[in-house]
């Protein structure tokens, strides 16, 4: 549409804009976005990079799995792990920057609604945090006490006394504050997920597609119940097949397939994004016919904003959708990597046990340190700072990045269905009342 210029009367110009009747016979047309066309959009630079840098830090970790797949190095440093917590880095960074936009809001909710769940999710952590491990398997406590242990022997090697560096008290109150600010963040995305569910429901017909969109939603569940105890891991490894218990597969051999599905649930997720953008620009279209039912006119101006305004923020709905999906998936590869899982299925006398792979070794190595001689007064020698660095790296053994990723990826799941089913509430009645 195109405004007319000044119209005048008597001699006197009239600026107002043009106006149509808002039942009028409109019907919007569809275009193929061109790479041109998101130049314009809000936050499409944060969008390019994020799906640029993600690509390239997942294609290193591949390389250097093979790498160690193929040549079994020991004693490196795995470059894959720093690509990874980067990536998750530029991920909090851009929620980051999306949660603020909503805080600037003056009008409007949004900023209400992010510190309400923030408190939520505070509370429900620290509910989670007494949880025991015979019902949420994360190793956490174990991990936590493995640290403490190795932290004093490396502190007493070293010619220090210390009761520990940090006590369980303090440990969970920072992890609850950490689950606190991912919950805020996710709660956006999380609930514009649950707007562009619906609508993409509507807008397809194929009975497979409908089925990939509802599992796509209950993902997040799926992911969740994988370290319920009593639901998932004890029927599986152990299901009653007549009065007895037939163990079906090793505890390792369960973390392996735990690892699969989220893999194959986020990739689900990925390839469900183009449906869930298309239900999103739909929104235009929706609400030029919930305009025709209403009386009165509008100016032109009020139109093409309200057209335009769905398009422009589309980048904005690509990263709320993408962001949560990078976030499991490189804490999983993260999990994988410096919890000492492996990919492939081996039989319980063939499963490779490394020290670099195997917790409860290096568990063990933690615990009998060698004792490391006092540092004369002059240049620490190049041989004591190796040996300080190698009672770091026992400090933090997979044992506790077993359980304090295992953790974070389970959080990260539980926040983003919360936040999706609460959407699911609100867009289904609430809206609809």
């Amino acid at each position: 549409m195109q405004l007319r210029g000044p119209r005048k009367y008597n001699g006197h110009i009239d600026n107002k804009p043009l106006t149509i009747p808002k039942d009028i016979d409109l019907q919007l047309e569809t275009k193929t976005i061109s790479e041109v066309d998101t130049l314009a959009l809000h936050y499409f630079p944060e969008f390019q990079w994020l799906v640029d840098f993600t690509v390239a830090a997942t294609i290193v970790y591949l390389i250097t799995e093979i790498y160690y797949s193929l040549f079994e190095p020991s004693g490196e440093m795995n470059i894959s792990v720093v690509w990874c917590l980067l990536v998750l880095a530029f991920v909090i960074k851009v929620l980051f920057s999306l949660t603020a936009h909503y805080f600037k809001v003056e009008e409007g909710g949004e900023r209400s609604l992010c510190i309400t769940f923030a408190f939520f999710f505070f509370v429900k952590a620290m509910a989670i945090l007494i949880v025991t491990e015979n019902y949420l398997e994360f190793g956490l406590e174990t991990g936590f006490a493995n640290f403490s242990e190795s932290a004093v022997q490396f502190l007493e090697n070293q010619g220090l006394e210390s009761q520990g560096p940090i006590s369980k008290l303090t440990f969970k109150l920072i992890l609850a504050l950490l689950c606190s600010l991912i919950g805020a963040f996710l709660t956006f995305p999380g609930l514009r997920l649950a707007q562009m569910h619906l609508d993409a429901l509507t807008l397809t017909t194929a009975k497979v597609t409908q089925t990939l969109l509802h599992i796509n939603f209950l993902a997040p569940l799926i992911m969740v119940l994988l370290w319920v105890r009593p639901i998932t891991k004890d029927y599986i490894m152990n299901p009653t097949l007549g009065k007895e218990s037939v163990p079906l597969m090793t505890e390792n051999t369960y973390d392996t397939l735990r690892l699969w599905a989220i893999l194959l649930l986020c990739a689900l997720r990925l390839a469900m994004m183009r449906h869930h953008l298309q239900a999103y620009l739909h929104l235009a279209q929706k609400g030029v016919s919930q305009m025709k039912k209403e009386a009165g006119r509008i100016s032109t101006v009020d139109l093409q904003k309200m057209v335009a305004r769905v398009f422009y923020y589309l980048c904005v709905i690509a990263l709320q959708y993408m962001a949560p999906l990078v976030m499991l998936l490189h804490t999983t590869l993260l999990l994988k990597t410096l919890g000492g899982h492996t990919w492939g299925v081996y039989p319980e006398e063939e499963l490779p046990c490394d020290m670099s792979s195997d917790p409860a070794a290096a568990a063990a190595a933690a615990t009998v340190q060698p004792q490391l001689p006092r540092a004369p007064a002059g240049p620490v020698s190049v041989a004591q700072l190796s040996m300080a660095l190698g009672g770091l790296r026992n400090v933090f053994s997979p044992l506790l990045f077993r359980g304090l990723l295992s953790f974070l990826t389970w959080w990260i799941a539980a926040c983003l269905f919360s936040t999706s089913l609460f959407g699911l509430f609100y867009h289904q009645y609430l809206m609809a009342a």
